[in-house]
């Protein structure tokens, strides 16, 4: 073969003919009836008007709920209040009714340790359960004037627990009787010695409140809770000394067969007892409440105890 031939070149394939099949038809449309409808469009008028209507709905729910913690708040202070003064009345009622009144004579040492039992309740129940709840009840107040509303509460209380303290211990020296022998006294005793703590630590940082605030401010902060914290453990030592006492004067003079039988004066020493539980409940449960505490933009004097 010559060298300057070509060589033919291969056989191509036959070219595939193009599909003839007739083209599918076109998708049918979708009706607009079954079409989602498009979003509603609000004027700004509208709009503004629903705002409105939304911030209305909210303060109405604040409003209401504000109205409710008001109603708990004037039920369970007004509660407090009436406990506090009538078992004080009550016990009055107690001595002058069934033990003859009181009296401070060595011929009546009856009527001196009559004493007791109603200075003792005056001082431990009523003057110190308002001290422990001005923060609660004087929320309106400067705190200032809580201070010093607190201060003059434990000042009628302080000469009710010694005077009530000496009648005992002079009508037990009179008749011959042992001291600080009984769960009693022991409890009475330790209560005693707190509040008379808690008065000096408080009478202490409310002097240095006068002499020098903003210089004490941290100081005095620092005590809060300790301060808050005893004082409850002193009303409840109160509590408890109040109703042991009770349950030992109503042994003591009714007697066990008698006491057993329920008597009128029976009646009247459990009512005291029971208010006295009262008491310490709803006191503690307004303790335990942090809505009733006072804001301290409300007080006025965020430096202040």
């Amino acid at each position: 073969m010559d060298s300057n031939s070509v060589s033919p070149m291969p056989e191509l394939a036959p070219i595939a003919e193009f599909d003839k099949s007739p083209p599918s038809p076109p998708n049918e449309e979708v009706p607009m009836d079954d079409l989602p409808p498009p979003p509603a469009t609000i004027s700004q008028a509208e709009g503004k008007k629903l705002k409105v209507q939304r911030s209305r709905s909210y303060d109405s729910e604040e409003h209401e709920r504000g109205a409710c913690e008001w109603c708990e708040y004037a039920l369970v202070i007004t509660l407090a209040t009436i406990l506090l003064i009538g078992v004080s009345a009550l016990t009055i009622f107690w001595t002058f009714f069934y033990r003859e009144g009181y009296g401070w004579a060595d011929d009546i040492p009856e009527k001196q340790f009559n004493l007791h039992p109603t200075l003792m309740i005056a001082g431990f129940i009523t003057f110190s359960g308002f001290s422990v709840l001005l923060y609660r009840i004087c929320r309106c107040f400067r705190r200032i004037y809580v201070k010093l509303l607190h201060a003059i509460f434990h000042a009628l209380a302080f000469p009710c627990i010694v005077i009530g303290f000496l009648a005992v211990l002079d009508f037990h020296n009179k008749k011959g009787i042992n001291n600080f022998y009984s769960l009693h006294s022991w409890i009475g005793f330790v209560a005693m010695g707190l509040f008379g703590l808690q008065y000096a630590v408080g009478f202490f940082s409310f002097l240095l409140l006068l002499i020098c605030n903003k210089g004490t401010a941290n100081f005095r902060a620092s005590l809060v809770p300790i301060h808050a914290a005893f004082g409850v453990l002193t009303f409840v030592l109160g509590v408890c000394a109040c109703l042991t006492g009770l349950t030992e004067k109503a042994l003591f003079t009714l007697g066990a067969d008698r006491y057993s039988g329920l008597p009128d004066e029976g009646v009247i020493i459990n009512a005291i007892g029971v208010a006295i539980i009262a008491i310490l409940a709803v006191v503690m449960y307004i303790l335990s409440r942090n809505k009733f505490r006072a804001d301290a933009r409300d007080m006025r004097a965020s430096v202040d105890l």
